[in-house]
């Protein structure tokens, strides 16, 4: 069945991410990172459908070799960031209709690409991917890996379209940057629904939320890739399912838990009475993403806590030590007087 899947995540070299490993991964092919040495070898892939990359059309038939390169683009990417931190891509993951036919689901995607290279003047690496290989599931669905920069003939310019700051697209007239996500959900699902109508299908997908769609349902738990990533190294399917149930119950009761907080702050008991100016916010989290960043936060300060508290320890160990030391030798001096 046709769903909505659409989203847009950073290739972050704070976070040890590469755009040269990223796009081979998704192109499934070797490509050598320049500034580490080290390759990236993804050449045994077996799902990927279709790899394209797409420049703004107002370069076509230029003589830009480099930029339809994949490892001279990435490489180039890569180079054009100075900072420890840099964003040095950015992706836009999106699912593909199965009711559409594979030359149709192709189209679907081309056209996407073709629209974000234009719209932000980068450069657009497109790959298809069809589900994995002897599994039963209809996982179709593309990753655009884009520049941050500007594509210009001799190389990579200024950052562009959701990697500008914002007073820059605020001094260009430009949305900001939320209203621009909301703005590229709707694209796909009216490129999506195109799709669909052309093919002759009844079906259509929704970028709106479920409440916006009048839906009394709670939206399904995203799990991340790193639980399937187990099942790949060699980890028995059931105990890697079974880890991915614990993680949809884990997100589910954070939510439950969360909506009966925003219950408590909203509507709070009549009998309690409480100077709301001076009550404490209760902070809850936007999203499960924001979940993993507190846990990590939470298990950083336990554990700074433990090291303090070894720490003293040590400190009254040590105290102690040199007090029966002190003892000690008192007692043989005291011995040595009499």
């Amino acid at each position: 069945m046709a769903i909505f899947h659409f989203n847009i995540s950073s290739i972050k070299r704070s976070s040890g991410q590469k755009a040269t490993a990223a796009a081979a991964y998704r192109a499934g092919e070797a490509i050598r990172d320049e500034r580490s040495g080290e390759l990236h070898d993804h050449s045994r892939r077996q799902d990927v459908r279709h790899k394209e990359i797409f420049l703004p059309s107002q370069f076509d038939g230029s003589p830009m070799e480099w930029a339809h390169d994949r490892t001279r683009l990435w490489n180039t990417a890569e180079s054009a960031e100075k900072q420890k931190n840099s964003r040095v891509a950015r992706e836009f993951q999106v699912a593909l209709p199965p009711e559409l036919t594979a030359e149709q689901r192709l189209s679907l995607s081309r056209s996407f690409a073709r629209e974000i290279a234009d719209r932000y003047g980068v450069a657009v690496d497109l790959a298809v991917h069809d589900p994995k290989p002897g599994r039963e599931s209809t996982n179709y669905h593309a990753h655009l890996l884009t520049t941050t920069r500007e594509v210009t003939p001799t190389g990579l310019g200024a950052k562009t379209g959701l990697d500008m700051q914002a007073v820059v697209r605020a001094q260009r007239g430009l949305s900001g940057h939320g209203e621009e996500y909301s703005s590229l959900r709707e694209r796909w699902a009216v490129a999506t629904n195109k799709a669909l109508r052309e093919a002759n299908l009844d079906v259509r997908v929704d970028h709106r939320t479920l409440a916006a769609q009048g839906i009394d349902r709670k939206p399904l738990v995203h799990v991340p890739m790193e639980f399937y990533a187990l099942e790949r190294k060699g980890m028995p399917k059931e105990a890697a399912e079974q880890l991915r149930e614990q993680y949809r119950a884990r997100v589910a009761a954070y939510r439950e838990r969360s909506g009966q907080a925003s219950a408590s702050v909203q509507e709070p008991a009549p009998h309690i009475e409480q100077d709301v100016a001076s009550a404490p916010p209760v902070l809850v989290p936007r999203n499960v993403e924001e979940v993993r960043r507190r846990a990590v936060r939470e298990w950083l300060a336990m554990r700074s806590k433990e090291v303090e508290s070894s720490s003293s320890q040590r400190d009254a160990t040590k105290e102690l030590d040199v007090a029966r030391t002190s003892d000690a030798s008192s007692d043989l001096d005291q011995g040595h007087g009499r």
